[in-house]
């Protein structure tokens, strides 16, 4: 018995592979996708604050484009006529790239970022860009209407916080105003908002995505990844915008082609975790879920392996180098007092005090990052990825600032405790996948593989949604 046919109320939470079928079937067209899920996001996506700017009229354009060739059977591939959003770090020619704050709310470039390219190419739909914490939070921030946007809302519950610094992206997929989004991480700008509103968000390996047009934070630690409905989903789009770019200084000129078919033998798979990340470090209410979702991951039948990350200062590190290059970036922009025209006073601060760094700080950061890399080439060489939750706790009150001591936890590490901040300064692969509610608020656990692996996490992590419906579940619509 067939699929039953995509209509309004399947529509915005359908698969790539579901909307590629319901093109080339002429069930529906690109054009009317492209009005339904532009007419959503203009709609709703003020709700949440995701909204940066609508580019549904230029959109339309490239949709009538893509139903001509589709009719004509020029195929480019799954992503064709499908639309999409982007973070409003990403450069489209002629249009307002603000990077979330007011100071550059006329920001004007004249071409496209690589990666909107690559998928201009493909006959794929830009119809937003979507909102972001500002200047992606260099510098922090203390509370989650460090946007110009305003703060980003939670589609499960609007009172929490859509998470940063890819706010609008994780908002955006959740309701189901666009089927996938591009989001940028420097330290858990995928991860966080992904988790928080109960999508699958994929980082990939440093290098592997061009920044090109992408604004710079961290030219050593940024990352371009996808925040979709499914695994398969961000797989998808990693082919297709994953590749060599001379642009891009870090561009590791590799490519990327969905096959986590090779990585299916998971019983020859070591996983590394730690038991109190999922019993004792999680804030309470947290704890049922994850243990859940631990059970499910060893029905999986891999070989579960007890580990630890290395013992390093993976905070301090990972913000000495980020500040460092930050104020390096900025230095112009802090100098000239445009700065203070940012909504969040501890951000206007961070990023002054940034300037104070010396070289030696920011090479002493450097030399432990080589030496936290190494460390973790040796942990890789007894498992094949590790396994945590994404996050131990539920996201802060969006209308409230960020709690200034953070929840009490064990004193014995595991493997989630700092693995966001190592992952990020070794350029690992991550992907967080829901599993689990509490308080009616989505929670995740992240899978991290070493350098160019994505395939490996993506293969496991799928068999993990084959074996539950945590991503099939969404907020209500909006009234």
């Amino acid at each position: 018995m067939g699929k039953p046919k995509l209509d309004e109320s399947t529509l915005p939470f359908a698969t790539i592979r579901e909307l590629n079928q319901a093109l080339q079937t002429r069930q529906i067209s690109s054009v009317e996708l492209t009005k339904f899920f532009g007419n959503r996001l203009k709609k709703y996506g003020p709700d949440y604050n995701a909204l940066a700017l609508s580019l549904v009229k230029q959109g339309h354009h490239a949709a009538k484009e893509a139903d001509a060739d589709l009719k004509n059977e020029r195929f480019r591939g799954l992503l064709q006529g499908i639309p999409y959003g982007a973070k409003d770090l990403f450069a489209v020619k002629d249009h307002p790239t603000t990077w979330g704050a007011k100071p550059y709310e006329d920001q004007v470039f004249d071409y496209n970022a690589t990666v909107i390219n690559r998928l201009n190419r493909l006959q794929a739909i830009l119809i937003g860009k979507l909102s972001m914490i500002e200047l992606a939070g260099g510098g922090g921030y203390s509370s989650a209407s460090a946007s110009l946007q305003g703060p980003g809302l939670n589609p499960w519950n609007k009172l929490y916080w859509s998470g940063g610094s890819s706010s609008g992206s994780g908002a955006a997929v959740a309701a189901g105003l666009v089927p996938y989004a591009l989001g940028s991480e420097t330290s858990g700008s995928i991860l966080t908002p992904a988790c928080y509103c109960g999508v699958t968000g994929l980082r990939p390996t440093f290098g592997l995505i061009s920044r090109h047009g992408a604004m710079p934070l961290s030219w050593t630690l940024d990352k371009i990844g996808v925040l979709g409905h499914s695994v398969e989903d961000c797989g998808l789009v990693l082919e297709e915008i994953a590749g060599g770019d001379e642009a891009d200084v870090g561009s590791a000129r590799k490519g990327f082609r969905h096959a986590p078919e090779h990585f299916q033998n998971f019983h020859e798979l070591k996983v590394g975790y730690a038991e109190i990340d999922f019993a004792e470090w999680p804030d309470e209410p947290l704890r049922p879920a994850f243990a859940n979702a631990l059970s499910i991951v060893k029905s999986i039948g891999a070989q579960m392996v007890e580990a630890r990350l290395p013992d390093y200062p993976y905070g301090p590190v990972i913000s000495a180098i980020i500040d460092s290059e930050a104020a390096s970036v900025f230095e112009p922009f802090i100098r000239s007092g445009r700065v203070d025209q940012l909504q969040d006073q501890s951000q206007i601060a961070g990023l002054k005090a940034a300037l104070t760094y010396s070289a030696v700080d920011y090479l002493k950061a450097m030399r432990i990052r080589y030496q936290i890399q190494d460390s973790f080439r040796d942990l890789f060489m007894g498992v094949d990825m590790l396994v945590a939750p994404t996050k131990f706790s539920l996201p802060d009150r969006a209308d409230q600032p960020f709690p200034d001591t953070p929840e009490k936890r064990p004193d014995v590490k595991g493997v989630g405790a700092g693995l966001v901040q190592a992952g990020n300064l070794c350029g690992l692969p991550a992907l967080t996948i829901p599993c689990g509610f509490v308080n009616g608020l989505p929670v995740g656990i992240v899978f991290v593989a070493p350098p160019f692996l994505e395939n490996r996490i993506l293969a496991f992590a799928h068999e993990f949604q084959n074996r539950t419906n945590f991503h099939k579940q969404h907020p209500p619509v909006p009234a």
